[in-house]
C-alpha cells in the first residue's frame, strides 16, 4: 500500500490554444493570452488547489510541415502563437508564492550556459521553484529559425543533450553554497576557492565556466522530461527528477512504469527518488450526464481533422500531406518519422495495431488520447485517479486542460477536494520549493569536497 501522495502538474502553453487544438473555439476559452494577467489568473487557481508545478511546452516554430506550409497552422489555430517563456514564469515569480513553475528549452538550439543562467536566475526570483523540461527539439521547422536545413538524427540529438546536460549540471555547481560573504569589513564579497571554473571541452560544447549566478535555492532545478523511445527513456532515467509520459491506458502505463524504474536503478539511482506522471486530461462535471456532454463537445466538434494532421506533421517531423485520410500507418512510415517517434508508435498500438489509418491517427491525435482521459464527476474522476496512482501506473499526473483556463477551475473546485479527503493529495504546502513539493532531496554540489 502506497504511503506518498500523488503529484499533480499543470500542462500550460503560452499561446491561443492549450495543447488540444480545438481548445481555442470552446466556449469557455478566454482569449486573453496575450496578457500578463492570464496567466498569473491561473497561476493563482492552481496555487489554491496545491498543484506542484505549472510547466510550459514550447516549439521554436510555427507548426509548418504540413505541406511545406504554415497556412494550415494559421488558418486552423494549430497553436501557431508561442510566447517567449522566461517572460511568462518572471511574472509568475512574481504573482505566485507556492507552485513550481517551469519551462520547455531545447538542448539543441540553445547554449549550455544560457540555459544554465535562465534556469539558475528564476530559481532564485522565485524562491526556489524552477524546472526545466529538457527536449531536443521535433522538426526541421525548427532548424531553418536557426540557420539550418534539416534537424538532427534522432540519436545524435540525445547524444548532444547527454553532454549539454553535463554542462549545466556542471555550471550550476560551480558556486558553492557559502561562497558569497558579503563582508564589508575586509572587502571581501565572495570567497575565490569556493566558485570554480567547469573546463569543459567536449565532443559538442566547451564551457570555461563558472556561471555568473551563484548557486541556487534548489542546488539543481527540478528536471523533467518525456522521452518515449528507447534512448529517450534512458535518457530520462539519467537525467530526469519527473518524467512525463505518454501512455493511453491502465496496462501500458504499469508496464512503462515499470521499464522506468527499473532503468532508473540501472542508471545508479534511486527509483523513488523520480516521478513518473502521464498525462492526462479530466472532464468534470456536476453530473455524469453533464461530464459526458462536455466530453462529446471536446471529441467530436471542437477540432477540424486538418489542425490535428498539422500537429502530427510538426511532431513526427513527417508531411502527412503526402498520404490520402485511408492510407495505411505502415512499420516503413513510423521508421521514416525523425520527431517523437515513440508518440506514433503508442498511438498505432493504442487505436488498432496493423489495421491504423491515417484518418484514425488524426481524430485520435485532435483529441490526444495518447494518455488517459478521466470523465465524470468530481468523485468519479477521483476515483479513476487513485486506480491509477494505487495500482502502480503512475507517480501523479500531468493535468493538459480541455479549454483554459475553465478546465483547471474545475478541477480544482471538483476534483481536488475528493482527492484531499481521501489523502491522496496535499491540502497545503509543507515546503518552499519545488523539490520540497515532490519528495526530492537537494543535491551536494560537485566541487564541494575539492574545494580547500
Amino acid at each position: 500500500m502506497r504511503t506518498d501522495q500523488m503529484s499533480l502538474v499543470a500542462f500550460m502553453q503560452a499561446g491561443s490554444t492549450s495543447v488540444y487544438a480545438g481548445s481555442w473555439r470552446h466556449p469557455a476559452t478566454e482569449h486573453s493570452y496575450l496578457d500578463a494577467s492570464y496567466y498569473a489568473k491561473i497561476g493563482r487557481q492552481l496555487e489554491e488547489g496545491c498543484f506542484d508545478l505549472m510547466f510550459f511546452d514550447d516549439r521554436l516554430a510555427m507548426p509548418g510541415i504540413y505541406g511545406g506550409s504554415v497556412a494550415e497552422a494559421v488558418r486552423y489555430g494549430a497553436r501557431p502563437v508561442k510566447l517567449d517563456l522566461s517572460v511568462i514564469l518572471g511574472v509568475l515569480a512574481q504573482t505566485t508564492s507556492h507552485i513550481g513553475l517551469g519551462a520547455t528549452y531545447s538542448t539543441t538550439y540553445y547554449a549550455p550556459f544560457h540555459v544554465a543562467r535562465t534556469f539558475a536566475t528564476l530559481d532564485h526570483l522565485s524562491r526556489g521553484r524552477a524546472a526545466w523540461n529538457v527536449v531536443t527539439s521535433v522538426n526541421d521547422s525548427e532548424a531553418q529559425n536557426f540557420g539550418l536545413d534539416t534537424h538532427l538524427g534522432h540519436d545524435e540529438r540525445y547524444n548532444r543533450a547527454d553532454e549539454f546536460l553535463d554542462v549545466v549540471a556542471g555550471l550550476w555547481d560551480t558556486w558553492e553554497d557559502d561562497a558569497i560573504q558579503h563582508n564589508r569589513a575586509s572587502g571581501q564579497y565572495a570567497d575565490p576557492s569556493k566558485v570554480h571554473e567547469l573546463g569543459h571541452v567536449g565532443q559538442y560544447f566547451s564551457s570555461r565556466g563558472p556561471l555568473t549566478v551563484p548557486r541556487t535555492p534548489q542546488g539543481r532545478p527540478v528536471i523533467l522530461q518525456a522521452g518515449s523511445s528507447g534512448r529517450g527513456r534512458e535518457f530520462a532515467s539519467r537525467w530526469a527528477d519527473l518524467i512525463f509520459t505518454g501512455d493511453p491506458g491502465i496496462d501500458v502505463a504499469r508496464s512503462h512504469y515499470l521499464d522506468q524504474k527499473a532503468r532508473i536503478a540501472d542508471a545508479g539511482r534511486d527509483p523513488a527518488s523520480v516521478r513518473i506522471c502521464p498525462m492526462a486530461y479530466a472532464v468534470v462535471g456536476e453530473s455524469e450526464s453533464h461530464a459526458k456532454e462536455r466530453e462529446d463537445m471536446f471529441l467530436n466538434d471542437l477540432v477540424d481533422p486538418m489542425a490535428s494532421l498539422t500537429l502530427l506533421s510538426e511532431l513526427m517531423n513527417y508531411d502527412f500531406a503526402q498520404h490520402d485520410l485511408d492510407d495505411p500507418v505502415t512499420d516503413e512510415l513510423i521508421a521514416s518519422v525523425s520527431g517523437i517517434r515513440g508518440l506514433v508508435q503508442n498511438l498505432r498500438s493504442h487505436i488498432g495495431g496493423d489495421t491504423v489509418t491515417v484518418r484514425d491517427l488524426a481524430g485520435h491525435r485532435a483529441t490526444l488520447l495518447q494518455g488517459p482521459r478521466f470523465v465524470g464527476t468530481g468523485r468519479q474522476v477521483a476515483d479513476q485517479m487513485e486506480e491509477w496512482f494505487t495500482s502502480g501506473a503512475c507517480d501523479g499526473f500531468v493535468m493538459a486542460a480541455t479549454h483554459s483556463p475553465g478546465a483547471y477551475e474545475d478541477f480544482v473546485r471538483m476534483v481536488v477536494p475528493e482527492l484531499q479527503h481521501r489523502g491522496l493529495f496535499r491540502t497545503s504546502y509543507t515546503g518552499t520549493t519545488l523539490r520540497d513539493h515532490l519528495g526530492l532531496d537537494r543535491p551536494a554540489p560537485s566541487f564541494a569536497s575539492s574545494a580547500s
